[in-house]
């Protein structure tokens, strides 16, 4: 019986991810490019060769039938495992909860199954149970292609600069803790098969990319910015114009959006990202995170403040 722990962080997309060509392999209909944050965290325990297959997620024992299907992805002929795992931020809210939690499964995993997976393979293989978990195995500024290869076997991130290459700032407006209604790859489907923009928003994601990756290499903040807001908006544009219509944003939601335009109206440089769900991020420089918290007080529950990240780690292994 082996234990092994681990620690992963949320990564936020600057260029967005949402549409997969294969959805059991969870291969992307479109590239992306991440900022893995600080502060917040998955730490994942696992362990191999339990009495029995045990599930527990922020205190709570369930049957999580995808965490036991990843878990016969790393050893079909695996023993009984314990898999006990907690968040210090919402659950499935739309803050990359799954990453982070995906990332620190597939590490605390295989180490406790005997294995130590190079890191691009560890990212396919995270990738298998959250899309966006192969970004949170690596810290700092990372970049998700598409690859080639059917099986997805090189179809992996890929870190482009490290966390102190630039020192930004991801402010987080929450303004709803809950679940969200509809999940991610419900979504991501639901706007592939329905929405008339699908096509213009997968045929621009490798250009996003390669404007971002352009920006972090130049640490040019309004150049990423603009791009990133685009990318955002360009997301949400096939989740709004889907049948039925995906719509994530709620009033608070709205009146963040047209508090972060204020402020670059005021000359304050900041610009705004959202997932698929209610919540507002806004990237800034660390000198005018003071600004942008002040003019996001009125609408969020919670403001947190986080700068780039490190990667996934093993804190505690027996």
């Amino acid at each position: 019986m082996a234990r092994v722990t681990t620690i992963a962080h949320p990564n936020i997309a600057l260029v967005k991810y949402w549409g997969k060509r294969d959805v059991p392999l969870n291969l992307p209909a479109v590239p992306s490019l991440s900022l893995t944050l600080g502060g917040w965290r998955s730490r994942t325990s696992v362990t191999w060769g339990a009495p029995a297959d045990r599930v527990v997620l922020d205190g709570t024992e369930r049957h999580d039938a995808k965490v036991l299907r990843f878990l016969d992805l790393v050893a079909p002929d695996r023993p009984p495992c314990e898999v006990v795992s907690d968040n210090d931020f919402p659950t499935g809210a739309g803050l990359a909860s799954s990453a982070s939690g995906f990332a620190a499964l597939a590490l605390a995993a295989t180490r406790a199954a005997g294995l130590d997976l190079p890191l691009p393979a560890l990212s396919a293989l995270a990738r298998q149970g959250s899309g966006s978990a192969c970004r949170s195995l690596f810290g700092g500024y990372v970049r998700w292609p598409l690859g080639e290869a059917p099986d997805g076997s090189d179809c992996h991130a890929v870190p482009i600069a490290p966390a102190d290459h630039w020192d930004l700032r991801m402010v987080v407006a929450v303004v709803a803790s809950g679940p969200k209604a509809v999940g991610s790859t419900e979504g991501m489907e639901r706007s592939r098969r329905t929405s008339p923009l699908w096509r213009t928003w997968v045929e621009h994601g490798p250009a996003d990319v390669a404007e971002a990756s352009a920006a972090i290499q130049q640490r040019d903040l309004e150049r990423l910015g603009t791009v990133m807001e685009a990318s955002t908006f360009r997301m949400h544009a096939t989740m709004h114009t889907a049948v039925p219509p995906l719509l994530y944003w709620l009033p608070a939601t709205v009146a963040a959006l047209h508090e972060v335009f204020a402020l670059r109206a005021r000359g304050v440089g900041a610009w705004a990202t959202m997932d698929a769900g209610p919540q507002v991020k806004v990237l800034c420089e660390p000198s005018d995170v003071a600004a942008v918290q002040e003019a996001l007080k009125p609408t969020a529950l919670q403001l947190h403040v986080h700068g780039p990240g490190g990667p996934a780690r093993v804190v505690d292994d027996a």
